[in-house]
C-alpha cells in the first residue's frame, strides 16, 4: 500500500492513462482500491500487479502482472512504464518476466494480453515478449487487439 500515491501519479499521467483508462483522470481512491485488491489477490491466487524499480532505488517507474479485463472478465498480462523511461526496453524485460513466472509459478498454460490497436508500442512489446497475434475486436469505440501465448510454443528465455 506504501506505493499507491505513486501508482496513481503514474496512472494519471496523460500519456499512460491514454491507453490504460481510456484517458480517464481515475481518483486516488481507485489506485488504492486496485492495489489493495492486487494484494489480495496476491495472497489468493499468486498473482496480481507488481511494481516495476530501477536496480537500487526504490522509486516506481511501472507495474506489470496479471489481471482481470473484460466483461466477462479474462485475466490478462497488464504493464506500463512511466514515459521518462520509455524507449529502454523495460516493458518488455517486465512482460518477459511475468510469462516466464506465469508458466513456471502459476502453471498456467496460455497468457493473454490486450491493447487498444492504436498503441504500436505496446503491440511492439508484445511482439517482443514472444506473444502473437489472435484476433481484432471493434466494440463501438473500443478497437482492441488481442495477443497470446502458449506455453508449447513460447520462445527460450533471453540470457
Amino acid at each position: 500500500m506504501d506505493d499507491a500515491d505513486d501508482i496513481h501519479r503514474l496512472w494519471i499521467d496523460p500519456q499512460v492513462r491514454k491507453y490504460l483508462w481510456d484517458d480517464e483522470v481515475i481518483p486516488e481512491e481507485r489506485a488504492a482500491s486496485i492495489v489493495s485488491d492486487s494484494l489480495i489477490s496476491f495472497a489468493d491466487n499468486g498473482f496480481g500487479l507488481w511494481g516495476v524499480f530501477p536496480l537500487g532505488r526504490h522509486a516506481l517507474i511501472g507495474f506489470c502482472g496479471f489481471w482481470f479485463f473484460h466483461d466477462p472478465p479474462q485475466l490478462q498480462l497488464l504493464y506500463g512504464i512511466t514515459p521518462e523511461e520509455w524507449g529502454k526496453g523495460l516493458a518488455t524485460e517486465a512482460a518477459r518476466a511475468m510469462i516466464g513466472y506465469g508458466f513456471a509459478e502459476l502453471g498456467f498454460e496460455r497468457i493473454e494480453a490486450s491493447t487498444d490497436a492504436a498503441n504500436a508500442a505496446s503491440i511492439r512489446v508484445l511482439e517482443k515478449a514472444g506473444m502473437v497475434y489472435e484476433k481484432r475486436i471493434v466494440e463501438g469505440e473500443a478497437d482492441t487487439v488481442y495477443y497470446a501465448v502458449r506455453r508449447e510454443t513460447r520462445p527460450p528465455a533471453e540470457s
